[in-house]
């Protein structure tokens, strides 16, 4: 399907300028209950690139890495857990919200030590 050059520079403008959802996320190993905690300003994509990267294992969290490689994807689950709302002030912070939105959710399911892959 050849498409012309004006429409596609318009609907990759269109992309780029689209707001992806943001959010928190957990990938959870579902043999040891041990989770990992993030979050992202695109949260879907965040996901997909944590996936990636563990399949690779380059993810910046060896604990995880290791783990991943021991007992393989089969045994790992990804979640979004929240998401920010977004709001029409011009004043809203997205990142900062975010940033608040994940602290709420790391003291919540307390994803450190044992229990998960965060430092505390």
């Amino acid at each position: 399907m050849n498409m012309p050059q004006e429409t596609r520079r318009a609907l990759a403008r269109k992309y780029k300028e689209t707001v992806r959802p943001a959010g928190v996320f957990a990938i959870r190993n579902t043999l040891s209950g041990r989770l990992y905690v993030a979050g992202s300003l695109d949260v879907e994509g965040a996901m997909n690139r944590a996936r990636f990267e563990l399949g690779l294992r380059s993810h910046r969290n060896k604990a995880l890495v290791r783990d991943w490689a021991a007992h393989g994807a089969a045994n790992f689950s990804f979640e979004v857990i929240d998401r920010v709302k977004e709001r029409d002030d011009p004043a809203f912070d997205r990142a900062a919200e975010l940033e608040k939105l994940l602290a709420l959710w790391r003291e919540e399911l307390q994803c450190h030590g044992d229990r998960g892959y965060d430092a505390p």
